[in-house]
């Protein structure tokens, strides 16, 4: 809520700059200017847009996301914003128009990218996923190539391509050793794969790093029982019944659904 004040107060400061600059003293400013004004105001209503976004508000992130295309556009961001938002409505046509007409303005834009292959993998396309994860990931600009790189490991995985996915999420945990969710992944592949010495390793950085969660410790706790490690099970039950009681994973347990 904090985020979405603080972008209106901005969206607010680019519209008295605009008004301001109708005056005769300001107008050869303007003039020159104006390009960048126009760019201004629509990345400032696709950030507020985002902020609707991350807040679950589909509705005015679509609004807002529709202004900024409306005052610029060939801003690639707010059709990249209607993509994410088409997507968690379901809307895939619109969602596949929206993030192709973001690549057409921004080829190769590692944020677009990625969201554009986060679709695709989710609409049964895992395969042309992949191209769109590696081009995000190998731009050296982007700021958060683990994420690409997980997404890839993911999608391979949905397809059967476990020595892709090992080497991608591999790959993802070297680019970014402390981000919790390559950290989780890594350690459930490995639980997967029955190496249960490296699941537990990961999973041992991982609290490192972050809380412990439901999720995280019934992982720790089916990898005691996978490595007949009694003494550490029983610590990792005593965990979940004290704190994670109301879980989905504290459900299975006491039904004794392990896997």
């Amino acid at each position: 809520m904090k985020l979405v004040l603080a972008l209106l107060s901005l969206l607010a400061l680019a519209a008295c700059n605009t008004m301001n600059s109708g005056s005769p003293m300001a107008q050869p400013v303007a003039q020159q200017s104006s390009d960048s004004d126009v760019r201004n105001r629509a990345r400032v209503h696709t950030e507020l847009g985002y902020a609707y976004y991350e807040a679950k508000r589909m509705n005015q992130a679509l609004d807002e996301a529709r202004v900024s295309i409306g005052i610029d556009g060939g801003y690639a961001l707010a059709y990249n914003l209607l993509g994410l938002v088409y997507m968690d409505l379901r809307e895939n046509a619109a969602a596949e128009n929206s993030f192709q007409q973001a690549l057409q303005l921004a080829p190769g834009d590692p944020d677009i990218s990625n969201n554009y292959g986060w679709f695709l993998c989710q609409t049964r396309r895992e395969v042309q996923s992949l191209n769109y994860f590696q081009t995000a990931a190998k731009n050296p600009l982007y700021s958060s190539p683990a994420v690409a790189l997980t997404n890839a490991a993911m999608c391979a995985e949905k397809i059967g391509d476990t020595k892709s996915a090992d080497e991608t999420l591999s790959r993802a945990v070297l680019v970014d050793p402390t981000n919790p969710r390559v950290l989780f992944l890594a350690a459930d592949m490995a639980y997967q794969r029955g190496r249960f010495g490296e699941a537990k390793r990961r999973l041992s950085d991982l609290n490192r790093v972050a809380p412990l969660s439901a999720e995280t410790v019934w992982l720790g706790l089916r990898i005691a029982r996978k490595q007949a490690d009694r003494n550490e099970e029983a610590r990792y039950v005593a965990l979940m019944r004290q704190r994670f009681s109301e879980s989905a994973e504290f459900k299975k347990l006491s039904q004794g659904q392990y896997e």
